[in-house]
C-alpha cells in the first residue's frame, strides 16, 4: 500500500447517475494549490449531502472529492504566509463544488483560499461552525452594517433547526438580541429556548397575514427557507429592518410587492459565503473567534461522525431524519 495515500470520498459518474465512493487517494492526484493540508476535521452541510447523493446539481464536473469545509494543519506550503503545522481552515471558496474538498485526509488548495485559524477556535470548533457559522455570521454583519442592532427590536430566524439557523439564534442572543425562532420541528423547541430563543414559532402556525402591509412584528428578519416563506415576512418588518436572505429549501420563487421597501425602507440582503472577499472573510472569522461565538457549540454541533461514516449521515439528512444543528466530521 502507497505510504501516503489516504482515504477520500470521491463522487464520479456511474452511468447516467453519479456514485460516490470511499477512495485512497495520494497528494499528487489532488486539485492544483499551493498549499497541502492535512486535514482533522470536516463538517457536513446540506450541500455537501445534495453532491454525494446525486440529488442536486452541486459539482462542476467529475471525479471531484466532496467536502465544502475543512480544518487541519498545513503540510507543505509554496506560500510564505503559512508554514508546516500552521493551523488553518478552508470554508466554501469552491472546495468540494470545483475543486477536491475537506472530506479527505489531505486537501491541496489555492493559498488565497486559506485563512489563519484565529486565536479563540481550534480546528474542531472552527468546523463546528463551519460554512453554515460563517453564512450566520456574514448575514448578521451585514444586518448590523446596514443599522440592525440589538435595541431595535425582535429578529426572526426561519429554519431555526438547522445548521445555519441554529447558529443564527446563539450568535444573536449572544450579541443581545430578542430571538424568534420559527422551526417545522417541534421536537426542537426546547433546544432553540435553550440556544437563546426567546419566542418559537412553529413554521405551520405562523400566520403573518396576507396584506401587502402588515403591522410589524420584527426588527429584521434572518432567511434560511427562501420561497413563499420569505414572501411572508417582508410585511411583517418594522421600519428601516433587514431580512438576510440565506436558502432556498422552500423554493427558489417568491412573489411580493414593493410596499415594505418603499413605504417602510425594508432592505433585502442577498447572502453569499462562497465568493465573500478574503478581507471580509478574515473579519468574519475574527468575529465568529470572539463576539459572534455561541456560548454552546457542543449544544450546536455535538453529532461527531468518522468519515467512514459519512454516507450514512447524508442518508438521513436527505430524509429529514438527521440530527438538530450540525454535524462533525472527524478525519484521524
Amino acid at each position: 500500500m502507497n505510504s501516503r495515500a489516504f482515504p477520500a470520498w470521491r463522487v464520479q459518474r456511474a452511468g447516467e447517475g453519479i456514485e460516490a465512493r470511499l477512495d485512497r487517494l495520494t497528494p499528487d492526484e489532488l486539485s492544483p494549490g499551493e498549499i497541502v493540508i492535512r486535514a482533522e476535521y470536516s463538517s457536513l452541510n446540506y450541500k455537501d449531502a445534495l453532491a454525494l447523493s446525486g440529488r442536486g446539481k452541486i459539482m462542476r464536473h467529475y471525479p471531484l472529492v466532496a467536502g465544502i469545509d475543512v480544518a487541519g494543519r498545513v503540510e507543505t506550503s509554496d506560500d510564505p504566509a503559512f508554514g508546516p503545522g500552521d493551523a488553518v481552515l478552508v470554508t466554501g471558496s469552491g472546495i468540494g463544488e470545483r475543486t477536491d474538498g475537506g472530506f479527505a485526509g489531505r486537501v491541496r488548495v489555492a493559498a488565497k483560499h486559506v485563512i489563519a485559524i484565529p486565536s479563540g477556535l481550534d480546528t474542531r470548533s472552527a468546523m463546528q461552525l463551519g460554512t453554515a457559522g460563517f453564512t450566520a455570521a456574514l448575514a448578521i454583519h451585514r444586518m448590523e452594517i446596514n443599522g440592525q442592532a440589538p435595541g431595535g427590536g425582535p429578529i426572526l430566524v426561519t429554519g431555526a433547526s438547522g445548521g445555519v439557523g441554529s447558529l443564527a439564534v446563539a450568535m444573536l442572543a449572544g450579541r443581545g438580541y430578542k430571538v424568534v425562532a420559527m422551526s417545522g420541528k417541534p421536537e426542537a423547541q426546547k433546544w432553540l429556548g435553550e440556544l437563546g430563543a426567546e419566542e418559537i414559532i412553529l413554521s405551520r402556525e405562523a400566520d403573518f397575514g396576507d396584506k401587502p402591509l402588515e403591522s410589524a412584528r420584527f426588527a429584521g428578519a434572518l432567511d434560511t427557507v427562501g420561497g413563499d416563506t420569505l414572501a411572508r415576512l417582508f410585511p411583517v418588518i418594522d421600519w428601516w429592518g433587514n431580512v438576510a436572505a440565506i436558502g432556498n429549501a422552500g423554493g427558489a420563487k417568491f412573489q411580493a410587492t414593493v410596499f415594505p421597501f418603499i413605504l417602510r425602507g425594508v432592505s433585502l440582503l442577498g447572502i453569499n459565503s462562497m465568493a465573500t472577499p478574503r478581507a471580509l472573510r478574515e473579519t468574519l472569522w475574527e468575529r465568529l473567534a470572539t463576539d459572534l461565538k455561541p456560548a454552546a457549540l457542543d449544544d450546536i454541533a455535538g453529532e461527531e461522525i468518522a468519515l467512514e461514516q459519512v454516507m450514512r449521515s447524508v442518508e438521513l439528512l436527505m430524509d429529514g431524519k438527521g440530527p438538530l444543528g450540525r454535524t462533525l466530521v472527524h478525519i484521524p
